[in-house]
C-alpha cells in the first residue's frame, strides 16, 4: 500500500487534472492556455500560505498565525516599498522571521501549546496590519512591479508562479537531503523520543516557526505586488483553503508526515478546482461544500483510532491463524 503522503495529492491531482481537460466534454467552454496560467496564478496566491502551514503541521504544531503575517506582510510591503520594491520585499520578510522567532521561542521555551498562541497573535497582526492602514486597503503606486511580477513566462507561468514553485523545489531539497528534514518528521511523529535521541527539538521549533513567518509575509508580498494593493484584513478563507491543501497533501493532522512535493500536488489540485469553478460557472457554495467534505473524510480517514482498527482487521482477514478463538471459559495467560 503505498504511503499517505504520495497516495492522497497523487489521486487528488490526478482527479483534478482529468476534470481539468474534460471540461469542454460538460460544459460549453473550452480548455485555452490562458486558464492554465490562471491556475497557476491562483497557486502563487497560495502556495507559500500552504508550504509554511504544512511545514509547522509536520512538526506537530500548527501556525494560525499565517494568514495575520500574510496581511502585515502585504501591508508593510505596500508601505515601505512604492519606490523601490527590494525594501518592500525586505520589510516584510524581515518582519515575517521576527514574528516566527518570537511564536516559536515562546512555544519551546515554555512548552506551550502553538494552537493557543498562534490564534492570539494572528488576532494581533490583523489589529497592528489595520492600525498601520488605518482599517483601510493602501493601493501600490509602481505599476512597473506590478506588471513585471505577472507578466507571462513560457506561456503558462508567472515570475510571480515561478518563485512560488522555487520555494518547493528548496523545500523539497530541504527536507529530503538534510538532516533537518529528517528531525523535522522525528520531533512531529515522537517529541520525546526525539529528545532522547539528542534532537535539538526547541532549536528545530523555533527554525521552523522562523520559516512559516517568513513564507507567509513573502506571500502576502507577491501578492501585494501582483494585486496593486494591501488589504488590512484578507478573512479566513486563505487559511482554509491553505490547509485543506496541506491535507490534501498528505499532511498527518498528529504530526510526522508530509512532503514537500506533496504539499504541491495538494496546493495544485486545489488551484485547479478553483480554475474549473471559474471556468464552468459553478455556485461558490458549492466549493465551499467540497472543501468541508474534503476536510471531514480527510479527518476522519487521518484518525489514528481508525487507523489502527482497519490495520487490525485486514490483518484477521487475511490470517486468521493468527487470532484463535478461546473456548468458552477459557482465557488467555497474562
Amino acid at each position: 500500500m503505498r504511503r499517505p503522503e504520495v497516495l492522497l495529492p497523487t489521486t487528488a491531482l490526478t482527479i483534478t487534472v482529468i476534470a481539468f481537460a474534460l471540461i469542454p466534454t460538460y460544459t460549453d467552454s473550452t480548455v485555452a492556455p490562458f486558464d492554465v496560467y490562471n491556475t497557476f496564478q491562483i497557486f502563487a496566491r497560495l502556495g507559500l500560505l500552504t508550504l509554511a502551514l504544512g511545514l509547522t503541521m509536520i512538526a506537530g504544531e500548527f501556525d494560525l498565525s499565517v494568514v495575520g503575517t500574510y496581511a502585515l506582510g502585504g501591508m508593510l510591503t505596500v508601505q515601505v516599498g512604492p519606490e523601490h520594491a527590494l525594501y518592500g520585499l525586505l520589510a516584510a520578510v524581515a518582519a515575517g522571521a521576527a514574528i516566527g522567532l518570537l511564536q516559536g521561542g515562546l512555544i519551546a521555551g515554555l512548552r506551550l501549546p502553538s494552537m493557543p498562541v498562534t490564534l492570539a497573535t494572528y488576532i494581533a497582526l490583523l489589529g497592528l496590519t489595520s492600525a498601520l492602514s488605518g482599517g483601510l486597503t493602501k493601493t501600490y503606486s509602481n505599476v512597473s512591479v506590478t506588471l513585471w511580477v505577472d507578466q507571462t513566462v513560457l506561456t503558462y507561468f508567472s515570475p510571480r508562479s515561478l518563485i512560488t514553485l522555487g520555494f518547493f523545489v528548496l523545500a523539497a531539497a530541504v527536507l529530503s537531503f538534510t538532516r533537518w528534514g529528517y528531525e523535522l518528521r522525528a520531533i512531529g511523529g515522537d517529541r520525546r523520543a526525539s529528545r532522547v535521541a539528542g534532537v535539538r527539538v526547541d532549536r528545530l521549533i523555533v527554525g521552523t516557526f522562523v520559516v512559516s513567518g517568513v513564507l507567509s509575509a513573502l506571500g502576502g508580498s507577491l501578492l501585494s505586488f501582483s494585486l496593486g494593493s494591501a488589504n488590512p484584513d484578507p478573512g479566513v478563507q486563505p487559511l482554509i483553503v491553505a490547509a485543506a491543501a496541506a491535507l490534501l497533501g498528505g499532511v498527518s493532522l498528529a504530526g510526522g508526515r508530509g512532503s514537500a512535493p506533496g504539499l504541491l500536488g495538494g496546493i495544485l489540485a486545489v488551484a485547479m478546482l478553483a480554475e474549473i469553478v471559474t471556468v464552468t460557472a459553478v455556485p461558490g457554495y458549492v466549493t465551499q461544500l467540497f472543501f468541508a467534505s474534503l476536510l471531514g473524510v480527510i479527518v476522519v480517514v487521518d484518525a489514528p483510532d481508525l487507523h489502527r482498527a482497519l490495520v487490525r482487521q485486514r490483518t484477521r482477514l487475511t490470517h486468521p491463524q493468527s487470532h484463535p478463538q478461546l473456548e468458552p471459559g477459557r482465557h488467555e495467560a497474562t
